[in-house]
């Protein structure tokens, strides 16, 4: 069958591509054929994301000159820097024709025999704060058959406004799978079935993810993953790096970055982000999807929670494995980083866990 996917693929950043593209490989090793909806909002597409995004940051929205020096140091790394990953999804990922809203979906949608919403935080609020019921498939009718695997709300404020509109957009679907506790918690208290599932990067092995692998220095190093502008992490990082002598990389798709603790890595190619994970002695990360990859390829770890409410994702996949003892609860506790892992136990639950979850895949699908 052909499994049409939308989901937020276009997003800059590593893990919005990777997770579409793991997406895209799990539903082709199932003996489908998977088209990702190549859906790219107006107001999320990186030639105009900055513009858009300002709006919500009042510090920088409160004058003109303010919002023209905010424009000028953003805008030209967002182009730049979104420019690189669209070259990766054109070069990775099998997509429909280009939309950009859901007029265009309806006028003209794609041919599918099940159509799906990914995962990663594809039903929480897009880059203008509002929700999208695209995401939720509106575009679809009632003939058409309707599933989601490992979707996630994100950062969410469920004001009974917001708790209203997932209720009645889920109703839609015929079977509802989240990645998160938390998320499989807020659709049970709608009354929907639900089952959670793994995010789909962790149903492919290190062995999958090897194939993309691009070949980098093997030197030993500490390696920064970061999505949040936390001090903490850094300063815990140099720590470390004096503690130890290993030199910090830090990756990342922005040049900002540069001002911050580690020599910092632009690149824009998947299989060169999953080898610095794969070598790194090290990985100090606040992020969903470098917990999920250090985990995966069983590379040691510290986790930085959040301070925002996006830190449930990340302590889901702890709980999970078992692994909330890599949390960082004392910035001086240097011996975390070099403690061990017992990756056999770890290995063990991930591989019952994605057994499971591919086989409600494939159930989801074929039913």
């Amino acid at each position: 069958m052909k499994i049409g996917v939308i989901t937020r693929h276009a997003i800059i950043n590593y893990g919005s591509l990777l997770q579409a593209l793991a997406t895209q490989d799990v539903i082709e090793s199932l003996g489908h054929e998977a088209e990702i909806i190549d859906y790219i909002r107006y107001d999320e597409h990186y030639k105009n994301r900055e513009k858009f995004s300002i709006k919500r940051k009042p510090e920088w929205n409160s004058n003109p000159i303010k919002r023209f020096i905010y424009l000028l140091l953003r805008q030209p790394q967002s182009c730049i820097a979104g420019r690189g990953f669209e070259k990766e999804r054109e070069r990775l990922l099998h997509m429909s024709k280009r939309y950009s809203d859901k007029a265009e979906l309806m006028n003209d949608k794609p041919r599918a025999d099940v159509f799906m919403t990914g995962s990663d935080q594809v039903w929480g609020p897009v880059e203008n704060g509002e929700y999208d019921d695209t995401y939720f498939l509106s575009f679809t009718d009632g003939s058409d058959k309707v599933i989601s695997y490992a979707s996630s709300f994100g950062r969410t404020e469920m004001t009974d406004k917001v708790f209203q509109f997932y209720k009645n957009n889920l109703k839609r679907y015929s079977h509802i799978t989240v990645r998160e506790n938390s998320a499989a918690e807020i659709v049970k208290s709608m009354g929907f079935d639900v089952n959670q599932v793994l995010d789909p990067t962790l149903l492919l092995d290190r062995s999958h993810w090897q194939k993309y692998f691009k070949p980098i220095s093997k030197k030993k190093y500490i390696l920064i993953y970061q999505i949040n502008n936390d001090e903490k992490l850094g300063e815990y990082a140099l720590k470390l790096s004096e503690k130890t002598g290993l030199p910090i990389i830090r990756i990342g798709a922005a040049f900002h970055y540069i001002r911050m603790p580690g020599k910092l890595k632009i690149c824009f190619n998947m299989g060169e982000f999953l080898s610095y994970f794969d070598n790194a002695e090290c990985v100090i990360t606040d992020s969903f999807h470098g917990t999920a990859f250090a985990i995966n390829f069983n590379t040691p770890f510290v986790e930085i929670l959040p301070n925002n409410k996006t830190g449930t994702r990340n302590m889901s996949i702890l709980e999970l494995t078992g692994l909330t003892d890599r949390i960082l609860r004392d910035e001086n506790d240097l011996d975390l980083a070099m403690k061990k892992i017992d990756f056999s136990s770890v290995n063990k639950i991930i591989a019952e866990q994605r057994k499971e979850s591919l086989d409600i895949l494939k159930k989801i699908i074929e039913e």
